[in-house]
């Protein structure tokens, strides 16, 4: 479980964060959404630590962030992986070496640990035979598969997804989609994800948290989303429904 309690954040005197009290729930998907600019991907930040709020309290589980010391939260860390929008792979490394990174940094694993650690990984995401390649070998949906595969090798408690289905087409998005599902379940995570693909909002979203103009302005799940009366959620979902099926023409 991670809670977040009247969270602020601003930039250049810009509210970005106003007030955002949220609670998203382990062994689900929880799913925020919002247009572009509307705070969502700051308060996806926010939560994994990439940006400091200017107030308001942050929980994983029954673990205060703000009240952890540097080494505290460096340890806590671990509990989290985090898949990137374009994957963040490093270009120099092969696909065994990008998923291992987290070990290397983060444990005293011996060589065959490590190795063991890497194989199973590899196999929970179906990346067969594609160890020994580098990222600009890699379609997009292998790309995606070998971020979630370094997001989980550390066995996390918590799982970020920032937009994880960018850049890709309808069919391989919803196996990514269904990797994603099937590991939050698999091993209780309480997983994270900021998206824009009304796709994966309706296959994905056990909870869902809509962000507007930075503030937390619905929240509820998939078959509350198609009962809402909510006029800026409705607008947003027809819109970007209407995106979908325009750029689907093209």
């Amino acid at each position: 479980m991670i809670r977040a309690e009247h969270l602020y954040k601003s930039f250049d005197g810009r509210t970005v964060l106003d007030d955002i009290c949220v609670e998203f729930d382990a062994g689900k998907t929880n799913l925020i959404i919002g247009r572009s600019g509307s705070g969502k991907t700051v308060l996806l930040k926010a939560l994994v630590g990439l940006h400091e709020v200017d107030s308001g309290r942050i929980f994983f589980d029954d673990m205060c962030y703000e009240d952890l010391n540097f080494q505290e939260r460096k340890q806590m860390r671990r509990s989290i992986g985090m898949i990137f929008q374009g994957g963040a792979l490093l270009d120099s490394s092969t696909v065994r070496e990008n998923i291992s990174l987290p070990l290397d940094l983060f444990t005293d694993m011996s060589a065959g640990e490590k190795r063991d650690r890497v194989d199973f990984c590899m196999e929970r995401v179906r990346l067969f035979g594609a160890d020994k390649l580098y990222p600009s070998e890699l379609s997009g949906g292998m790309v995606k598969r070998v971020a979630i595969a370094r997001a989980i090798v550390l066995n996390p408690r918590y799982l970020f997804c920032d937009e994880p289905n960018s850049g890709l087409d309808p069919q391989t998005s919803v196996v990514i989609d269904e990797l994603i599902r099937d590991i939050t379940k698999e091993y209780n995570i309480t997983t994270i994800i900021n998206t824009h693909d009304m796709n994966s909002v309706m296959e994905l979203g056990e909870k869902i948290v809509y962000i507007h103009e930075g503030k937390k302005w619905w929240e509820g799940s998939t078959d509350d989303i198609l009962q809402s009366d909510n006029v800026e959620l409705n607008d947003f979902v027809f819109a970007s429904a209407m995106a979908k099926r325009a750029k689907m023409v093209k």
